[in-house]
């Protein structure tokens, strides 16, 4: 099945993109992440002995697709405190600003996103969509 190109900032069906993210993933995520994506725990949603949030999983299972590309952009690159504007959010996950470059973060995002399943992928790119008409 041939797709359009989905809105955002995302490229999940561009091949290059997707195998440089799959290498960077690799490299900076899959150790909290896990290697099929499925998180650190299976109760991810809850916290850790310290207060801080667990890995969730970039999967079918996790809630990545239910936030816009900019949004999941932001959070991978300055964090999740600073994107989402929760300055007291306790999360071990570090902002890779000055670790990966703004291609390189789209890269892993890609990579993420086209291993969701096709109808998760059209709620995201409608996410995007709806996004994309609010920012303006």
């Amino acid at each position: 099945m041939t797709r359009s190109s989905p809105p955002g900032l995302l490229r999940p069906d561009d091949v290059s993109v997707v195998t440089v993210g799959s290498k960077l993933y690799g490299i900076h995520c899959a150790s909290c992440h896990g290697t099929s994506l499925e998180g650190q725990a299976e109760d991810w949603q809850r916290r850790d002995a310290e207060g801080f949030a667990l890995a969730p999983p970039h999967d079918a299972t996790g809630h990545t697709w239910h936030h816009p590309d900019r949004l999941l952009f932001d959070i991978t690159k300055v964090g999740v405190g600073v994107a989402a504007n929760l300055p007291d959010y306790k999360t071990r996950m570090p902002a890779f600003e000055g670790v990966l470059g703004d291609d390189e973060i789209v890269a892993v995002l890609s990579f993420i996103k086209a291993q969701w399943p096709d109808d998760i992928r059209r709620s995201h790119d409608l996410l995007n969509e709806r996004d994309a008409v609010t920012s303006r």
